[in-house]
């Protein structure tokens, strides 16, 4: 695929999350929030499928695009307020990504597959689908997961690791099985998947 066009779509969309309001402090520096976490998309899919294509690079990178324009707060505080928040998500950020697409240049065939990949059409069968939520999984496990783990009950915990696991493909487990952890976490970690 042409490089000049990959480089830019990131580029934008790496644009449109620099504008996150919210920001995280890693290694000493602020960063927006969804632009930091964007880099950690691409970073953990160089690592688990290195020889991933341009798409994948693509709907790494979007797979958050601009999410603080819809808080969790605009829906129901109950599951079903969850799911639905996160329904219109998958076509919040493939709308985005789509739009930024168009702009660089990108076919309706290409854009079509990033968006079906963006909206977990297919997670199980289709190997682009899979391969970006065990992206999204071990990213959130590698530098979420801890803090997430100090502010809710164990239960809810154990509950939340073993839907993630049901998600990711056994390479991607793998990989999150050499993680390093504190040891409470750890301890955590093995309740949740003595049962899976």
């Amino acid at each position: 695929m042409n490089e000049d066009r990959l480089d830019r779509v990131l580029v934008l969309i790496d644009e449109a999350n620099a504008q996150d309001p919210n920001s995280e402090v890693w290694r000493g520096e602020s960063y927006p929030k969804e632009l930091l976490y964007g880099m950690r998309m691409t970073e953990w899919l160089d690592r688990l499928y290195p020889d991933a294509p341009d798409l994948l690079h693509i709907a790494a990178r979007g797979q958050h695009i601009r999410r603080w324009e819809v808080p969790r707060q605009t829906y129901p505080d109950t599951r079903e307020g969850y799911l639905q928040w996160r329904s219109y998500l998958y076509g919040f950020h493939a709308d985005c990504v789509a739009q930024l697409m168009t702009q660089a240049g990108y076919d309706p065939i290409d854009i079509e597959r990033v968006r079906k990949v963006l909206q977990k059409r297919g997670l199980k069968n289709d190997p682009d689908v899979q391969s970006i939520e065990d992206v999204a999984c071990l990213v959130f496990l590698d530098y979420y997961f801890v803090a997430f783990a100090a502010i809710h009950d164990e239960e809810k915990l154990i509950g939340i690791v073993r839907k993630t696991w049901k998600k990711m493909s056994e390479h991607a487990r793998s990989r999150a099985l050499e993680l390093e952890f504190p040891e409470s976490v750890r301890a955590l970690l093995a309740t949740a998947l003595e049962a899976v």
